[in-house]
């Protein structure tokens, strides 16, 4: 009674069985590829901004841009302030006209 033959496997069902296989595997590496970018993604500590950049009193910044060396800041008052990335140091003031754009500006 040890000696009872093993069960022939239909060679669609081994194969289906490998095709699952290598799904599992495929996924798995997938799912790890994903994470370990993701963990790499937010490991950066972003942009690097001069701590004495600072804007006049009374001014607020609207948006911020970066480019290799300079750093502009779009304010509340229609100007574009660009500073030195490293010093901080004003480089240009762009005043910007509202009339200029086809918009008004009533106050």
């Amino acid at each position: 009674m040890d000696e009872s033959p093993e069960p022939i496997e239909p060679a669609n069902l081994r194969f289906l069985r490998l095709l699952v296989t290598g799904l599992t595997v495929v996924m798995m590496v997938g799912l790890v590829t994903v994470v370990a970018l993701i963990v790499m993604r937010f490991r950066d500590d972003g942009p690097i901004l001069p701590e004495n950049l600072a804007l006049q009193d009374g001014v607020m910044a609207q948006a911020v841009t970066m480019g290799d060396g300079w750093v502009a800041v779009v304010t509340d008052d229609n100007r574009i302030l660009i500073h030195d990335r490293i010093t901080g140091a004003l480089r240009q003031e762009v005043v910007l006209s509202p009339e200029a754009f086809g918009v008004s500006v009533s106050e």
